[in-house]
């Protein structure tokens, strides 16, 4: 039988060698709690593109009267804006929330769309807000259309509570489109002046039929030949993106479930 020597038992035990010299030891595995997860691990977000391609093949449909969360009725849709050169914002919409699903599922969040395409009709805005009530949160992206071609930049709402969501539910969404806000300026983006802070709406049926924290993104003027051009590119896309993502994670980050 082949025996260890006294000197080969010594060199078995960590931390030493054979002379006596220190030797490396092996660190145990991490754990899976110990294994830092994704910032958004656990989360829900729900995203709607605003408009649809199809809208304007369909007026009686996106004409008919829907609720408004509030009481009353607003008309199911429209077809949006676009910018002077044809880029319609229900594509801009589309392609910035592939963008959006994209960063979010990297940051480890389940992403749920309020439409599947942009070539159909609706749907309509009480819908798109009632389908985020199994998320956490949810995020509506939309560019703007004032006439005044010289404004520019974006803007960030809300509703207050009083429609589907109570005062924790609004106050969360407060917290949520300024850190919006905030992450839009860090990558570069303008907030339009004429909005120099968070805008609270009661007018809006997506937000009034959300029952989770929501936000309305306007992101730029699509008639504004300079914010059109950032909103068309993929750049500007991209940078939508991660400013969601930052946002979503200062606000919910220590807190998904």
């Amino acid at each position: 039988m082949v025996t260890s020597t006294s000197a080969e038992r010594v060199a078995d035990q960590p931390g030493d060698s054979a002379d006596g010299s220190p030797t490396a030891t092996s660190s145990p595995a991490a754990s899976p709690e110990e294994i830092s997860a994704p910032p958004l691990s656990g989360l829900t977000v729900a995203i709607d593109p605003g408009h649809n391609g199809g809208n304007g093949a369909h007026p009686d449909t996106i004409s008919a009267d829907v609720p408004d969360g509030r009481g009353g009725t607003k008309a199911c849709n429209t077809v949006g804006t676009s910018s002077d050169d044809g880029y319609p914002e229900h594509r801009f919409t589309w392609e910035t929330a592939q963008e959006v699903q994209t960063a979010l599922s990297d940051a480890g969040a389940e992403v749920v769309m309020s439409r599947s395409s942009d070539d159909s009709a609706g749907p309509c805005v009480d819908e798109r807000g009632r389908f985020a009530d199994a998320a956490d949160a949810l995020v509506s992206l939309h560019g703007n259309g004032t006439e005044d071609r010289s404004a520019r930049g974006f803007h960030v709402i809300t509703a207050p509570a009083g429609g589907r969501a109570g005062d924790d539910t609004a106050r969360t969404s407060e917290a949520l489109g300024r850190a919006l806000a905030e992450a839009l300026e860090a990558t570069g983006f303008d907030r339009n002046p004429a909005y120099d802070d968070l805008v609270v709406r009661t007018d809006l049926a997506t937000l009034n039929n959300a029952a989770v924290p929501a936000v309305m993104l306007e992101a730029g003027e699509m008639r504004n030949a300079e914010d059109a051009e950032l909103l068309e590119s993929r750049q500007g896309q991209e940078h939508i993106a991660e400013a969601v993502v930052t946002a979503l994670t200062a606000v919910f980050g220590d807190a998904a479930p």
